[in-house]
């Protein structure tokens, strides 16, 4: 019997945020707020099941879509990093970074459990958040699950997690 590996890839115009957000340089810098439309790709190994599909093509952009509808349209603030600090102060949140500060709507920011809100750090979350969902809402473990942040044409970052 020969060792099959298949693998489904998702990749759609529905699959987009666009996401304020800014990085910080280990104590040297700190970028200005931007923003990206973002473009996620998602990857998904593994062996066929009963009904000879990885995972169903539906379902598997059905939830990366409940993750980027969240991001989309947001501040993206990384709470987990070492040189901005991020508070949460009722209908509002307040960051800082060395003499800068900024307040936002707390309605407005999505505060990620990342250490910095680069392609990379946005690619892990997407992809554990991904893994959870598949989890919990299908009871699916992919062997691998790959996860492509675009944030402009031709510029992205990948995350591979082993299920």
């Amino acid at each position: 019997m020969a060792n099959e590996k298949y693998k489904i890839t998702v990749t759609k115009d529905h699959l987009v945020f666009c996401s304020g957000h800014f990085i910080s340089y280990e104590n040297s810098k700190c970028e200005r707020i931007h923003g990206h439309n973002y473009r996620a790709k998602i990857e998904i190994e593994g062996k066929l099941d009963e009904n000879h599909y990885v995972f169903d093509f539906i379902a598997l952009k059905h939830r990366t879509k409940e993750i980027t509808d969240l991001l989309d349209h947001r501040m993206m603030l990384a709470k987990n990093n070492k040189v901005i600090e991020v508070r949460e102060e009722g209908t509002r949140v307040c960051v800082k970074y060395k003499e800068k500060e900024w307040i936002f709507p707390a309605e407005d920011c999505v505060i990620l459990p990342i250490s910095n809100t680069t392609a990379e750090q946005l690619a892990l979350y997407i992809g554990k958040t991904l893994l959870e969902s598949l989890k919990k809402q299908h009871n699916y473990t992919p062997e691998i699950l790959r996860v492509e942040v675009e944030e402009s044409f031709g510029q992205s970052a990948t995350c591979e997690l082993q299920g």
